[in-house]
């Protein structure tokens, strides 16, 4: 009688593995196409076998995020490295640099910055992850050493004020627990709406681009960018940086 065929043993696989397969996925074929079980075939295991390193989509999709945040931070750091010590050169290079991250990035700009993410994502999700701290390094020199024009506080919308509060503590809260230089005494609540306000205009430009969403045909997204950002930093009181 033949003795019943061994079933081969599955490969061995790491988290390192799984999380590069699904990053893969992610570039290649977008988030829809990430899966346990899409995954699982990729390396040769079965989907099971994914639950002791992640027990749901949601939380290989939450690793997937950090991963790409950790990167864009060190993509957007390597950009300044080498610029003059000021923060407004900086910023707007980070910005620039941004813009076409995002450009060249699409799949993974769009699960960091235009999917969901679950659960409470609190008023400091953007500048706690690690590429917002590179963000806050520039904004805390321009910060320093310059004169900012925000809004007296009177003219800031009621209704946002307390929203503007909770972010000024959670933030100063976190950049009393990094190795952040930002002149805390200089944070008052309209530069908390400075800072808010110029992300939000920066973000809804890059994603209105990314996803081809201009409300008219433009030939040149480059000239259309740098004039956002000099229109941004004269509403600051700043003239942009020529950060390239």
């Amino acid at each position: 009688m033949t003795p019943p065929a061994r079933r081969g043993r599955m490969p061995a696989v790491s988290d390192a593995d799984i999380r590069r397969v699904a990053a893969e996925l992610l570039v290649s074929h977008g988030a829809e196409a990430l899966s346990l079980r899409a995954i699982a075939r990729e390396l040769g295991i079965t989907a099971p076998a994914l639950y002791r390193y992640y027990p749901s989509r949601d939380e290989l999709l939450a690793a997937l995020r950090r991963d790409i945040c950790r990167r864009l931070a060190d993509d957007l750091a390597a950009q300044v490295a080498e610029l003059p010590d000021d923060g407004v050169v900086r910023l707007f290079a980070i910005c620039r640099a941004f813009r076409h991250w995002a450009l060249a990035h699409r799949n993974e700009f769009t699960l960091v910055f235009a999917s969901p993410s679950g659960g409470n994502p609190g008023t400091v999700r953007r500048f706690d992850e690690s590429f917002g701290l590179v963000f806050l390094e520039a904004a805390g020199k321009v910060l320093a050493a310059y004169d900012l024009a925000p809004p007296p506080v009177e003219s800031i919308p009621g209704a946002l004020r307390t929203d503007l509060i909770a972010f000024q503590t959670e933030l100063l809260a976190l950049l009393a627990g990094s190795e952040q230089k930002f002149p805390a005494e200089k944070f008052d609540l309209g530069v908390a709406y400075l800072m808010m306000t110029v992300w939000v205009r920066l973000y809804g430009h890059v994603t209105l681009e990314v996803f081809g969403n201009y409300p008219m045909p433009v030939s040149d997204p480059d000239v259309l960018f740098d004039a956002v950002l000099t229109d941004l930093a004269a509403g600051i009181g700043l003239v942009a940086g020529d950060g390239g």
